[in-house]
Protein backbone atom coordinates (compact mmCIF):
# COMPACT_ATOMS: atom_id res chain seq x y z
CA UNK A 1 0.00 0.00 0.00
CA UNK A 2 1.13 3.92 -0.73
CA UNK A 3 1.31 5.26 2.39
CA UNK A 4 4.38 7.61 1.18
CA UNK A 5 3.64 10.96 -0.49
CA UNK A 6 6.23 10.33 -2.86
CA UNK A 7 7.50 9.25 -1.68
CA UNK A 8 6.96 8.15 -2.92
CA UNK A 9 6.19 10.26 -1.16
CA UNK A 10 9.31 13.21 -2.14
CA UNK A 11 8.59 16.94 -0.58
CA UNK A 12 7.99 18.71 -4.11
CA UNK A 13 11.49 20.42 -4.50
CA UNK A 14 12.52 24.31 -3.09
CA UNK A 15 9.11 24.85 -2.03
CA UNK A 16 8.01 22.46 0.43
CA UNK A 17 11.84 20.85 1.36
CA UNK A 18 11.99 24.50 3.00
CA UNK A 19 8.50 25.29 4.15
CA UNK A 20 7.81 22.01 5.64
CA UNK A 21 11.23 21.57 6.95
CA UNK A 22 11.65 20.89 10.95
CA UNK A 23 11.36 23.77 12.79
CA UNK A 24 9.66 25.20 15.83
CA UNK A 25 7.68 28.21 13.61
CA UNK A 26 5.75 24.96 12.16
CA UNK A 27 3.58 24.82 15.21
CA UNK A 28 2.40 28.54 15.22
CA UNK A 29 -1.24 29.51 14.04
CA UNK A 30 -0.59 30.81 10.37
CA UNK A 31 -3.96 32.83 9.94
CA UNK A 32 -3.24 34.42 6.51
CA UNK A 33 -0.68 34.31 3.94
CA UNK A 34 1.24 37.76 5.81
CA UNK A 35 1.73 35.90 8.92
CA UNK A 36 2.86 32.98 6.62
CA UNK A 37 5.57 35.46 5.78
CA UNK A 38 6.20 37.09 8.85
CA UNK A 39 7.30 33.44 9.98
CA UNK A 40 9.32 32.59 6.52
CA UNK A 41 11.09 35.81 6.53
CA UNK A 42 12.24 35.78 9.94
CA UNK A 43 13.36 32.12 10.10
CA UNK A 44 16.96 31.74 8.22
CA UNK A 45 16.11 28.47 7.18
CA UNK A 46 13.22 29.62 4.90
CA UNK A 47 14.90 32.17 2.58
CA UNK A 48 12.27 32.20 0.25
CA UNK A 49 10.27 35.59 0.88
CA UNK A 50 11.76 39.48 0.34
CA UNK A 51 12.78 41.38 3.23
CA UNK A 52 10.88 44.13 2.32
CA UNK A 53 7.38 44.92 3.83
CA UNK A 54 6.19 46.14 0.83
CA UNK A 55 6.77 43.53 -1.51
CA UNK A 56 3.76 41.49 -1.65
CA UNK A 57 3.56 38.16 0.44
CA UNK A 58 3.51 35.64 -2.75
CA UNK A 59 6.51 36.71 -4.21
CA UNK A 60 8.41 35.16 -2.99
CA UNK A 61 6.87 32.07 -3.84
CA UNK A 62 6.33 33.11 -7.05
CA UNK A 63 9.91 33.06 -7.61
CA UNK A 64 10.14 29.28 -6.68
CA UNK A 65 10.70 27.04 -9.88
CA UNK A 66 11.40 23.52 -10.58
CA UNK A 67 15.23 25.14 -11.61
CA UNK A 68 15.45 27.36 -8.90
CA UNK A 69 14.16 30.40 -10.47
CA UNK A 70 11.02 30.49 -12.51
CA UNK A 71 7.68 32.43 -11.70
CA UNK A 72 5.33 29.74 -11.26
CA UNK A 73 1.21 30.27 -10.45
CA UNK A 74 -0.46 29.13 -7.60
CA UNK A 75 -2.10 26.54 -9.16
CA UNK A 76 1.15 25.16 -10.30
CA UNK A 77 2.67 24.99 -6.69
CA UNK A 78 -0.85 23.44 -5.58
CA UNK A 79 0.12 20.69 -8.81
CA UNK A 80 3.44 20.24 -6.80
CA UNK A 81 2.15 19.76 -3.33
CA UNK A 82 -0.28 17.38 -4.35
CA UNK A 83 2.12 15.47 -5.98
CA UNK A 84 -0.55 13.72 -8.25
CA UNK A 85 1.51 11.73 -10.58
CA UNK A 86 3.27 10.01 -7.49
CA UNK A 87 -0.26 8.94 -6.30
CA UNK A 88 0.33 5.99 -8.89
CA UNK A 89 2.31 4.14 -6.00
CA UNK A 90 -0.87 3.58 -4.54
CA UNK A 91 -2.05 1.41 -7.43
CA UNK A 92 0.80 -0.94 -7.76
CA UNK A 93 0.85 -2.74 -4.59
CA UNK A 94 -2.43 -3.42 -4.49
CA UNK A 95 -2.50 -4.76 -7.62
CA UNK A 96 0.40 -7.23 -7.81
CA UNK A 97 -0.73 -8.26 -4.49
CA UNK A 98 -4.49 -9.10 -5.67
CA UNK A 99 -2.73 -10.53 -8.88
CA UNK A 100 -0.77 -12.72 -6.62
CA UNK A 101 -3.85 -13.98 -4.90
CA UNK A 102 -5.82 -14.60 -7.83
CA UNK A 103 -3.05 -16.55 -8.97
CA UNK A 104 -2.91 -18.88 -5.69
CA UNK A 105 -7.36 -19.17 -5.98
CA UNK A 106 -8.56 -17.59 -9.19
CA UNK A 107 -10.72 -15.36 -7.12
CA UNK A 108 -10.80 -11.57 -7.68
CA UNK A 109 -12.97 -8.78 -5.09
CA UNK A 110 -13.79 -6.05 -7.18
CA UNK A 111 -15.35 -4.01 -4.16
CA UNK A 112 -12.45 -4.84 -1.91
CA UNK A 113 -10.14 -3.79 -4.31
CA UNK A 114 -11.83 -0.68 -4.88
CA UNK A 115 -11.90 0.00 -1.42
CA UNK A 116 -8.31 -0.39 -0.76
CA UNK A 117 -7.38 1.72 -3.76
CA UNK A 118 -9.88 4.43 -2.32
CA UNK A 119 -8.25 4.28 1.41
CA UNK A 120 -4.86 3.92 0.14
CA UNK A 121 -5.00 6.90 -1.65
CA UNK A 122 -6.83 8.90 1.56
CA UNK A 123 -4.23 7.77 3.53
CA UNK A 124 -1.59 9.45 1.44
CA UNK A 125 -3.75 12.75 1.24
CA UNK A 126 -3.25 12.08 4.91
CA UNK A 127 0.43 12.60 4.90
CA UNK A 128 0.78 14.43 2.39
CA UNK A 129 -1.40 17.39 4.21
CA UNK A 130 0.50 16.26 7.27
CA UNK A 131 4.22 17.05 5.65
CA UNK A 132 2.97 20.25 3.73
CA UNK A 133 0.72 21.59 5.99
CA UNK A 134 2.34 25.35 5.76
CA UNK A 135 2.24 24.74 2.06
CA UNK A 136 -1.50 23.85 1.92
CA UNK A 137 -2.79 26.19 4.14
CA UNK A 138 -0.76 29.11 1.74
CA UNK A 139 -2.67 28.26 -0.78
CA UNK A 140 -6.37 27.51 0.86
CA UNK A 141 -5.31 30.61 3.08
CA UNK A 142 -6.81 28.59 6.25
CA UNK A 143 -5.04 25.96 8.65
CA UNK A 144 -8.49 24.85 9.92
CA UNK A 145 -9.19 23.77 5.91
CA UNK A 146 -6.28 22.01 5.85
CA UNK A 147 -6.39 20.47 9.30
CA UNK A 148 -9.58 19.41 8.94
CA UNK A 149 -9.14 17.90 5.69
CA UNK A 150 -6.14 15.78 6.52
CA UNK A 151 -8.76 14.72 9.14
CA UNK A 152 -11.69 13.48 7.14
CA UNK A 153 -8.82 11.66 4.39
CA UNK A 154 -7.31 9.90 7.81
CA UNK A 155 -10.61 8.64 9.15
CA UNK A 156 -12.16 7.93 5.77
CA UNK A 157 -9.06 5.70 4.33
CA UNK A 158 -8.78 3.88 8.22
CA UNK A 159 -12.85 3.21 7.76
CA UNK A 160 -12.00 1.61 4.24
CA UNK A 161 -8.81 -0.46 6.09
CA UNK A 162 -10.99 -1.42 8.77
CA UNK A 163 -13.89 -2.91 6.75
CA UNK A 164 -11.42 -4.73 4.28
CA UNK A 165 -9.99 -6.22 7.10
CA UNK A 166 -13.51 -7.55 8.15
CA UNK A 167 -14.12 -8.58 4.87
CA UNK A 168 -11.05 -10.90 5.00
CA UNK A 169 -10.84 -11.64 8.29
CA UNK A 170 -6.77 -11.97 8.49
CA UNK A 171 -4.77 -10.21 11.01
CA UNK A 172 -1.71 -10.69 9.08
CA UNK A 173 -3.08 -8.01 6.29
CA UNK A 174 -4.02 -5.02 9.32
CA UNK A 175 -0.69 -5.87 10.77
CA UNK A 176 1.12 -5.38 7.75
CA UNK A 177 -0.72 -2.58 6.54
CA UNK A 178 -0.50 -0.34 10.16
CA UNK A 179 2.60 -1.63 9.22
CA UNK A 180 3.20 0.14 5.99
CA UNK A 181 1.78 3.13 7.37
CA UNK A 182 4.00 3.64 10.40
CA UNK A 183 6.92 3.67 7.68
CA UNK A 184 5.15 6.53 6.01
CA UNK A 185 4.96 8.79 9.16
CA UNK A 186 7.76 8.30 10.71
CA UNK A 187 9.64 8.67 6.80
CA UNK A 188 8.07 12.03 6.63
CA UNK A 189 5.93 13.54 9.22
CA UNK A 190 7.22 15.30 12.68
CA UNK A 191 8.61 15.05 15.09
CA UNK A 192 10.30 12.33 13.77
CA UNK A 193 10.81 12.88 9.77
CA UNK A 194 13.76 10.10 9.23
CA UNK A 195 14.21 11.24 5.99
CA UNK A 196 16.27 14.19 7.21
CA UNK A 197 18.56 11.71 8.50
CA UNK A 198 18.70 9.31 5.04
CA UNK A 199 16.81 6.55 6.09
CA UNK A 200 13.85 7.49 3.26
CA UNK A 201 15.02 4.71 1.16
CA UNK A 202 14.88 1.74 3.16
CA UNK A 203 11.89 2.72 4.79
CA UNK A 204 10.35 3.35 1.16
CA UNK A 205 11.25 0.03 -0.22
CA UNK A 206 10.10 -1.59 3.50
CA UNK A 207 7.02 0.09 3.14
CA UNK A 208 5.60 -0.55 -0.67
CA UNK A 209 7.06 -3.57 -1.04
CA UNK A 210 7.21 -6.73 1.98
CA UNK A 211 4.75 -4.38 3.95
CA UNK A 212 2.33 -3.18 1.79
CA UNK A 213 2.35 -5.96 -1.76
CA UNK A 214 2.09 -9.09 1.09
CA UNK A 215 -0.83 -7.13 2.64
CA UNK A 216 -2.56 -6.52 -0.34
CA UNK A 217 -2.27 -10.02 -0.74
CA UNK A 218 -3.59 -11.23 2.38
CA UNK A 219 -6.42 -9.10 2.02
CA UNK A 220 -7.69 -11.26 -0.74
CA UNK A 221 -8.16 -13.96 2.44
CA UNK A 222 -12.01 -14.55 3.00
CA UNK A 223 -13.36 -15.69 6.69
CA UNK A 224 -16.39 -17.10 4.84
CA UNK A 225 -15.35 -20.90 3.95
CA UNK A 226 -18.47 -20.76 1.14
CA UNK A 227 -15.77 -18.82 -1.05
CA UNK A 228 -13.20 -21.07 -0.97
CA UNK A 229 -10.50 -19.02 0.04
CA UNK A 230 -9.99 -19.31 3.64
CA UNK A 231 -6.61 -17.56 4.76
CA UNK A 232 -3.70 -17.54 1.87
CA UNK A 233 -0.69 -18.72 2.70
CA UNK A 234 2.50 -16.76 2.44
CA UNK A 235 4.51 -18.20 -0.83
CA UNK A 236 7.83 -16.91 -2.82
CA UNK A 237 5.66 -16.08 -5.53
CA UNK A 238 4.45 -12.88 -3.37
CA UNK A 239 7.55 -12.04 -1.44
CA UNK A 240 9.81 -11.96 -4.43
CA UNK A 241 7.17 -9.95 -6.32
CA UNK A 242 7.01 -7.65 -2.99
CA UNK A 243 10.78 -6.82 -3.65
CA UNK A 244 10.68 -5.84 -6.94
CA UNK A 245 7.83 -3.68 -6.50
CA UNK A 246 9.72 -2.03 -3.48
CA UNK A 247 12.50 -1.83 -5.67
CA UNK A 248 10.85 0.29 -8.37
CA UNK A 249 9.04 2.39 -5.80
CA UNK A 250 12.46 3.02 -4.47
CA UNK A 251 14.18 4.54 -7.62
CA UNK A 252 11.23 7.16 -7.67
CA UNK A 253 12.34 8.61 -4.08
CA UNK A 254 15.73 8.18 -4.64
CA UNK A 255 15.81 10.35 -8.05
CA UNK A 256 13.76 12.78 -6.30
CA UNK A 257 16.73 14.18 -4.46
CA UNK A 258 19.40 14.67 -7.42
CA UNK A 259 17.72 18.42 -7.88
CA UNK A 260 17.45 18.58 -4.25
CA UNK A 261 20.49 18.85 -3.15
CA UNK A 262 21.11 22.48 -1.99
CA UNK A 263 18.06 23.08 -0.50
CA UNK A 264 18.74 19.47 1.71
CA UNK A 265 22.23 21.17 2.85
CA UNK A 266 20.38 23.98 4.05
CA UNK A 267 17.66 22.73 6.28
CA UNK A 268 19.99 19.82 7.46
CA UNK A 269 18.59 16.84 5.19
CA UNK A 270 21.48 14.55 4.73
CA UNK A 271 19.75 12.74 1.80
CA UNK A 272 21.87 9.45 0.25
CA UNK A 273 22.76 12.09 -2.59
CA UNK A 274 24.11 14.99 -0.10
CA UNK A 275 26.21 11.91 1.17
CA UNK A 276 27.53 10.74 -2.24
CA UNK A 277 27.00 13.11 -5.04
CA UNK A 278 25.41 13.02 -7.90
CA UNK A 279 27.66 11.61 -10.04
CA UNK A 280 27.61 8.38 -7.79
CA UNK A 281 24.52 8.80 -7.07
CA UNK A 282 23.83 8.32 -11.21
CA UNK A 283 26.18 4.65 -11.04
CA UNK A 284 23.46 3.92 -8.26
CA UNK A 285 20.88 4.57 -10.49
CA UNK A 286 22.04 2.45 -13.22
CA UNK A 287 22.72 -0.48 -10.55
CA UNK A 288 19.33 -0.44 -9.13
CA UNK A 289 17.54 -0.60 -12.61
CA UNK A 290 20.16 -3.98 -13.79
CA UNK A 291 19.37 -5.17 -10.33
CA UNK A 292 15.75 -4.91 -11.17
CA UNK A 293 16.06 -7.01 -14.21
CA UNK A 294 18.78 -9.54 -13.12
CA UNK A 295 16.40 -10.44 -10.04
CA UNK A 296 13.62 -10.86 -12.28
CA UNK A 297 15.67 -13.41 -14.14
CA UNK A 298 16.80 -15.10 -11.21
CA UNK A 299 13.10 -14.93 -9.74
CA UNK A 300 11.76 -16.64 -12.88
CA UNK A 301 14.23 -19.19 -13.07
CA UNK A 302 13.82 -19.95 -9.76
CA UNK A 303 10.28 -20.79 -10.40
CA UNK A 304 9.48 -18.22 -7.75
CA UNK A 305 7.58 -16.04 -10.14
CA UNK A 306 5.61 -17.40 -13.44
CA UNK A 307 7.55 -17.24 -16.81
CA UNK A 308 4.90 -14.93 -18.33
CA UNK A 309 5.69 -12.22 -15.48
CA UNK A 310 9.45 -11.91 -16.57
CA UNK A 311 8.43 -12.37 -19.91
CA UNK A 312 6.19 -9.41 -19.34
CA UNK A 313 8.39 -7.55 -17.65
CA UNK A 314 11.39 -7.39 -20.05
CA UNK A 315 8.93 -5.74 -22.12
CA UNK A 316 9.74 -2.67 -20.11
CA UNK A 317 13.72 -2.56 -20.57
CA UNK A 318 13.27 0.23 -22.61
CA UNK A 319 11.94 2.64 -20.00
CA UNK A 320 14.58 0.93 -17.22
CA UNK A 321 17.04 1.90 -20.26
CA UNK A 322 15.22 5.43 -20.25
CA UNK A 323 15.77 6.28 -16.95
CA UNK A 324 19.56 5.44 -16.52
CA UNK A 325 20.02 6.81 -20.04
CA UNK A 326 18.45 10.26 -18.63
CA UNK A 327 20.39 10.29 -15.40
CA UNK A 328 23.52 9.18 -16.72
CA UNK A 329 23.26 12.89 -18.63
CA UNK A 330 21.53 14.96 -16.60
CA UNK A 331 22.97 14.49 -13.43
CA UNK A 332 24.67 17.67 -13.15
CA UNK A 333 21.37 19.98 -14.35
CA UNK A 334 19.44 20.92 -12.03
CA UNK A 335 16.48 21.95 -13.92
CA UNK A 336 16.50 19.06 -16.40
CA UNK A 337 17.08 16.13 -13.40
CA UNK A 338 13.70 16.88 -12.23
CA UNK A 339 12.19 14.78 -14.56
CA UNK A 340 14.42 11.86 -13.01
CA UNK A 341 11.86 10.97 -10.68
CA UNK A 342 8.72 10.93 -13.19
CA UNK A 343 10.82 8.80 -15.63
CA UNK A 344 10.64 6.32 -12.46
CA UNK A 345 6.92 6.54 -12.10
CA UNK A 346 6.93 5.59 -15.30
CA UNK A 347 8.52 2.75 -14.79
CA UNK A 348 7.42 1.72 -12.00
CA UNK A 349 3.81 1.70 -13.08
CA UNK A 350 4.72 0.13 -16.28
CA UNK A 351 6.81 -2.74 -14.42
CA UNK A 352 4.10 -3.27 -11.82
CA UNK A 353 1.69 -3.59 -14.42
CA UNK A 354 3.02 -5.81 -16.44
CA UNK A 355 4.25 -7.83 -13.18
CA UNK A 356 0.50 -8.16 -11.90
CA UNK A 357 -0.52 -8.59 -15.74
CA UNK A 358 1.93 -12.28 -15.83
CA UNK A 359 0.47 -13.16 -12.68
CA UNK A 360 -2.96 -13.29 -13.92
CA UNK A 361 -1.67 -14.97 -17.49
CA UNK A 362 -0.30 -17.45 -15.15
CA UNK A 363 -3.26 -18.55 -13.57
CA UNK A 364 -5.11 -18.87 -16.66
CA UNK A 365 -2.68 -20.15 -18.66
CA UNK A 366 -2.93 -18.26 -22.08
CA UNK A 367 0.75 -18.07 -22.37
CA UNK A 368 2.82 -21.20 -21.91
Amino acid sequence: MAFFAIPLCPPPPLLSRRISSPSPLLSRRISSPSSLRRILVRNPRFPLLPRSSSEPATKGFDAVGEGGGDKISRATLLWRAAKLPIYSVALVPLTVGSAAAYLHTGLFFAKRYLVLLTASVLVITWLNLRDNEICFTYMSRSRRVTQFAASISLFLGFMGLVWSFAEAGDIRFLLLILHAILCGYVYQCPPFRLSYQGLGEPLCFAAFGPFATTAFYFSNSSKNSLSGTGLLPLTGTVLTASFLVGLTTTLILFCSHFHQIDGDLAVGKISPLVRIGTEAGSSVVKLGVVSLYVLLLVFGLSKALPTTCVFLCALTLPVGALVTNFVDKNYNDNIKIFMAKYYCVRLHALFGTALAFGLFIARNRTIP
